[in-house]
């Protein structure tokens, strides 16, 4: 199969031929095609599929709140609706017997794919449990924990320790410094969240194996210019990511971000979206950013919010639940916007520097031969035509 387009954009600019897909893989871009099965992109634009290192649900799945194998499932078929082609399902501060029977349930789904189910599950992110309570945000504070590598032995049991590609925790706990030197040994990322270290905590720490930062800015201490804190550590290291959860402008003001776009420019942030699958909560929950009440309904959702006006919907229509929470593509058309971000800026925060950053950057991120076949084709507003997930062309309608 080739794609023919004017601009294709790959690690070493924007090139012009037939980018030819092979058995799911890239094989190339080439001047000319040997056969007759292309698809004109003409003046379109072909960039590498998004990576959300920071899902815990989307529109009609919630691997958060259900913690299914169909939760997955829901989730991979309706991201390349929205761009993302590959993602880690991220779990919650939870207790130990939950976290595990999540990650078992989610294991089926991770060993199961096959791309004609959308998007990738490439793993998990274990959000907590071994967060600080102090910044636990919309975690339970019941089941923040100290760092424990025996703990963490459960969940390789249960995930699969290859599945495991990030980690986020605090790292000013109780036994964090052993923990973190046993997980980088691992090969897995850490990244520094709800969290109240000091910024000299995370100098000292660093170069033990901590990455970045989890939705930089909340859930951590903040910056104050004689006590620097943990922002002011993400702000400071160049050789550190900054994450951002999607940008509504609720939880991250858009100058917040700017200020962190100006210091370390794209080359050190991610976005992601953490997203949750509000639809899906399994008791009632109240969003204090949203001003709402999400409760749950049977086959619904009831949305009750502060001014006293509800509404009820189908949590298994996508149509009803996919604007409850900003979208990735959503997400970056707001940055678009904000920093007038060009595409390899996008490309790099929302592609490659995430699989860089959880080590699979040999198969995904970019557009060269031997990658996988995770493509977007957009037009010139961030409008989504057509997506690829390891060369199959998805349904996006």
């Amino acid at each position: 199969m080739y794609l023919y387009c004017e601009n294709i954009y790959t690690p070493e600019g924007f090139q012009k031929g037939y980018l030819e897909v092979v058995y799911g893989k890239i094989k190339g871009i080439y001047n000319e095609a040997t056969s007759d099965d292309i698809i004109d992109y003409s003046d379109n634009v072909i960039i590498p599929g998004f990576i959300d290192i920071h899902l815990h649900g989307w529109a009609t799945g919630s691997f958060w709140y259900e913690g299914t194998k169909e939760s997955i499932e829901n989730m991979s078929r309706e991201l390349v609706k929205v761009g993302v082609t590959s993602y880690l399902a991220t779990s919650g501060t939870d207790s130990i017997e939950q976290i595990n029977r999540y990650l078992a349930e989610g294991k089926k789904a991770v060993d199961n794919w096959s791309p004609d189910k959308g998007a990738q599950a490439l793993g998990f992110h274990l959000e907590g449990p071994f967060i600080n309570k102090e910044y636990k945000g919309m975690q339970k504070e019941e089941y923040c924990l100290n760092p424990s590598t025996e703990l963490l032995k459960g969940f390789f049991e249960s995930a699969g320790k290859e599945n495991v590609k990030l980690i986020t925790m605090a790292p000013e706990l109780p036994g964090a410094e052993e923990f973190i030197k046993y997980v980088n040994n691992e090969g897995i990322q850490i990244s520094i969240g709800h969290s109240a270290a000091e910024f000299e905590d995370i100098e000292r720490l660093k170069d033990l194996g901590l990455g970045g930062f989890t939705h930089t800015f909340s859930g951590m201490r903040g910056f104050h210019h004689r006590r620097l804190g943990t922002a002011g550590a993400a702000m400071y290291f160049d050789d550190m990511y900054a994450e951002f959860g999607k940008q509504t402008g609720m939880t991250v003001k858009p100058e917040a971000f700017k200020i962190v776009y100006k210091v370390k420019g794209p080359e050190g942030i991610i976005l992601s979206t953490d997203c949750t699958g509000l639809a899906h909560v399994t008791e009632p929950f109240h969003h204090y950013i949203r001003k709402c009440t999400f409760i749950p309904d049977r086959d619904y959702v009831k949305l009750v919010y502060d001014d006293g006006t509800e509404e009820r919907i189908s949590k298994s229509d996508y149509d009803s639940v996919k604007d409850l929470e900003l979208s990735f593509l959503g997400s970056v058309r707001n940055v678009v916007k904000n920093v007038q971000a060009s595409i390899s800026d996008i490309v790099k925060m929302a592609s490659e520097n995430p699989a860089k950053y959880i080590g699979v950057y040999e198969t995904k991120g970019s557009i060269e031969p031997g990658k996988d076949g995770d493509i977007l084709v957009i037009d010139d507003e961030w409008n989504l035509l057509d997506v690829y997930v390891g060369g199959v062309k998805q349904n996006i309608k």
